[in-house]
């Protein structure tokens, strides 16, 4: 069940009991008259001004709304309005029953001058900057040479012609995906808005060149749009700002991680110049030849240097040298070893006969005898023998057994 309640004294709309077009009607006119007066800006769609009344339609800077405007009077509006012009207007919304329709009442209009958009303008790169947006340090590098150029701009407009040519001049083999959007009106901040949302997720476009030719300061006021510089901020990929000319400064252009002063300069920047690279390059070439050249000619130089030292010129005279002071030294061991040897068995010799001739079995070999008794003690003295005493005599040979009378 749909149920609408106006006030204390208002009925319940229902099935069973339904409002009359009128109640609705009336009631509407209420709720409606009850916003009072309002300061509201906007693009004249359309406009006639007569002796004593106006009536037009007021268009959004930004979106597809408008609405019906009219005046009784014309004292507060000026003469010289017309389509296109940029207002701001103190209007009384007004519902007439009658017809059902919805219309504004103006009861003041004026038109946005210049100054009022210059000081916008600049309330808003203040506002801009406060946030950061302006730094540099949020500025990103473009690539040295994109896969792909994003292009925003108008259809069959010169600064498209003038981006291609002078790109494809500069770098034959470079590609760009176009998209063609207004680039001045009430229209064009969306489209433009939309247009870098969809190049910012094509994952093959490295950079997005937003461009449009010169024009009067209200023509590109569309990229001093605050919706449509914040899109551009928002961009993960790198945006050239080529709006106008070197003079125009639209909002954009502080934005923007590189501000081109034209269309063809966006061009020049974004890509590279074949024919200087591969100068560079042949530039670099011969460098790095020569460096080669020299720093091998150098060490063939220094080569022959140390050849032509005498003891490279016959390294074998070193070992040779060495090898006679090898000998000598051998030479000189030997001798002295042998003379050590020689005088070390001549003392042997000495020692040898020293022991055997204090030697026990030279005595014996001589004739000499060691008896001794049957304990085996060595007997001196014959007046310690006892008669009939078993004795034991030890020869040169062999041992005797004997007993003493």
């Amino acid at each position: 069940m749909n149920e609408f309640e106006t006030g204390a004294d208002s009925k319940v709309s229902s099935e069973q009991s339904p409002w009359p077009v009128s109640r609705l009607s009336a009631t509407l006119k209420d709720w409606i008259e009850r916003l009072g007066y309002l300061w509201i800006e906007g693009e004249l769609a359309s406009i006639k001004i007569g002796a004593t009344n106006m009536f037009g339609e007021l268009r959004d800077l930004q979106q597809e709304n408008s609405v019906s405007i009219h005046s009784w009077s014309v004292a507060k509006i000026p003469g010289d309005l017309k389509q296109g012009d940029r207002v701001v207007a103190l209007i009384k919304p007004a519902f007439w029953p009658k017809g059902g329709k919805l219309t504004m009442q103006v009861v003041e209009m004026r038109k946005v001058g210049l100054g009022e958009l210059l000081e916008r303008i600049e309330r808003l790169r203040t506002l801009l900057g406060v946030e950061g947006l302006t730094s540099i340090e949020r500025k990103k590098p473009l690539p040295f040479l994109p896969n792909k150029i994003g292009l925003i701009t108008g259809k069959d407009s010169d600064a498209e012609k003038d981006v291609l040519q002078n790109a494809k001049l500069r770098w034959p083999n470079v590609q760009f995906r176009v998209i063609h959007t207004l680039v001045q009106g009430d229209k064009a901040a969306p489209e433009v808005i939309n247009a870098i949302k969809v190049l910012d997720e094509d994952p093959e476009v490295d950079v997005i060149i937003i461009a449009r030719g010169g024009g009067s300061f209200l023509d590109l006021m569309v990229f001093s749009d605050e919706a449509l510089v914040r899109a551009a901020a928002a961009a993960i990929t790198p945006i050239v700002s080529a709006i106008g000319h070197e003079n125009d400064r639209p909002v954009l252009d502080d934005i923007a991680d590189l501000r081109a002063s034209t269309p063809t300069d966006a061009a020049k920047r974004v890509v590279p110049d074949v024919k200087e690279e591969l100068h560079k390059i042949e530039q670099l070439s011969q460098r790095v030849r020569l460096r080669v050249e020299g720093y091998v000619a150098n060490q063939i130089e220094l080569l022959g240097q140390l050849r032509s030292r005498p003891i490279l010129a016959n390294p074998f005279t070193f070992i040779e040298d060495k090898e006679l002071e090898l000998n000598r030294n051998l030479s000189a061991i030997r001798s002295s070893l042998a003379n050590v040897l020689d005088r070390e068995g001549m003392h042997l010799s000495h020692l040898k006969q020293q022991v055997r001739s204090l030697s026990p079995q030279s005595t014996l070999d001589r004739g000499y005898s060691v008896v001794r008794d049957d304990k085996g003690h060595v007997i001196a003295d014959a007046s310690k023998v006892k008669t009939g005493q078993k004795l034991k005599i030890r020869l040169a040979k062999g041992e005797l057994g004997v007993i003493s009378e």
